[in-house]
């Protein structure tokens, strides 16, 4: 397809900076014997990546309008690698939560801020595609990460590999930075800021998107957390079939990425919405009512094939929601979905504790064919 040279250099980008979304889950029981800490301090690091690339999305949507997307995402990298090298130095667990927070946010001015640049520069009829294999790079590199944590601690220990993601950080960066193209910058403007967010929080269009990824983002990965133990009280595993429902998730991702020109061209983005959303409620039944581990691995790889073709179309459509601030839209558009992401094992966590995961499973499949239903009649937003 064109666009290919785009794809690859930013999508090694997506998957440099992925890499360090899930790097430190493996390594709990490590970091905990190293820093003499309890595994659950230890367990915030996750938290300290995740809260601050939520976060820092409202203040690096209007910088990268303003200064230029592609200057910021290379030097979003650059940071990203400086934190990631440095954390293989921390001296105590205080440091590295620290420097994971740096990082996170840092991380926040890649993915989000790339999604905006392909809505300058793939043509809308081509974007979906285009945008479908750029998530592979970023799939790829979240399920590095966490294999490269099983497999080379042992030989590298925690430290080395945090300096080898620094090093693939410094690559992608260099890579894009040497590859940018001339961006028009403009004074980067408080007022002109808030005046984009007004804006984009009164657009009907933009708003609808906003509430549905956020949706998205809580009932499907609510139940993440809970698996390894519903497997266990179950009698049909417990971590290591959790891990591979997990990693065929991400297989999902893939499949959907192999499939997306073919489904893009034969069903178009409202089908492929109410289609994701039906896929992805399925999964969801096959997960609580599995009589196997075989199944329950079966039903991560549907939720991940429902979810990324319901994702991977409301991505695209923030992209043309509101082209004069499209850094801004696909921020707040990242915003929502990882507070909904966040807000998930809340809300899952008190429906398991009184109904049952299975109850929990059985109405984030209801929500997920209703919002398929809501936004696959919305039609397509008119262009601006």
């Amino acid at each position: 397809m064109q666009h290919r040279a785009l794809i690859l250099t930013f999508g090694l980008g997506g998957f440099a900076s992925a890499i360090a979304t899930r790097l430190t889950d493996p390594l709990v029981a490590v970091l905990a014997l190293d820093f003499a800490a309890e595994p659950g301090r230890v367990a915030l690091l996750a938290t300290a990546f995740a809260l601050p690339y939520a976060l820092v999305q409202p203040v690096l949507g209007p910088v990268a309008d303003a200064w230029g997307k592609q200057r910021v995402i290379a030097v979003a990298l650059f940071c990203q690698a400086l934190f990631l090298l440095a954390s293989a130095l921390a001296p105590a667990l205080w440091v590295l939560l620290l420097l994971r927070v740096l990082t996170g946010a840092a991380g926040g001015g890649v993915f989000p801020i790339t999604l905006a640049l392909f809505g300058d520069r793939v043509p809308m009829s081509e974007r979906q595609v285009a945008i479908s294999r750029f998530l592979a790079c970023a799939i790829a590199g979240q399920i590095a990460g966490g294999f490269a944590a099983g497999l080379l601690e042992p030989a590298l220990g925690w430290r080395g590999l945090m300096a080898l993601c620094g090093a693939v950080a410094v690559a992608a960066a260099l890579t894009i930075w040497a590859q940018r193209v001339p961006e028009a910058a403009r004074p980067l403007s408080l007022a002109g800021a808030v005046a984009r967010y007004r804006f984009l929080l009164r657009h009907p269009p933009a708003t609808r998107l906003f509430r549905a990824v956020g949706l998205e983002g809580l009932l499907v990965f609510g139940s993440f957390p809970f698996w390894a133990n519903h497997l266990y009280q179950h009698g049909l595993g417990g971590t290591r079939e959790a891990g591979l429902t997990v990693a065929a998730f991400g297989a999902g991702g893939f499949l959907y990425a192999a499939l997306a020109p073919w489904l893009v061209r034969r069903l178009g983005p409202s089908r492929m919405m109410r289609g994701g959303a039906a896929v992805a409620a399925a999964a969801m039944a096959i997960l609580a009512l599995a009589p196997a581990a075989w199944a329950f691995i079966a039903g991560g790889l549907l939720l991940g094939l429902g979810f990324f073709t319901l994702h991977n179309t409301l991505q695209t459509r923030v992209t043309e929601v509101a082209p004069e601030a499209r850094a801004s839209a696909v921020a707040l558009h990242a915003f929502h979905f990882f507070l909904g992401q966040a807000a998930g094992p809340v809300l899952a966590g008190s429906l398991r504790d009184r109904l049952g995961l299975e109850a929990a499973l059985a109405l984030s499949a209801a929500g997920l064919l209703w919002l398929g239903w809501r936004m696959g009649t919305q039609g397509e937003p008119p262009p601006r």
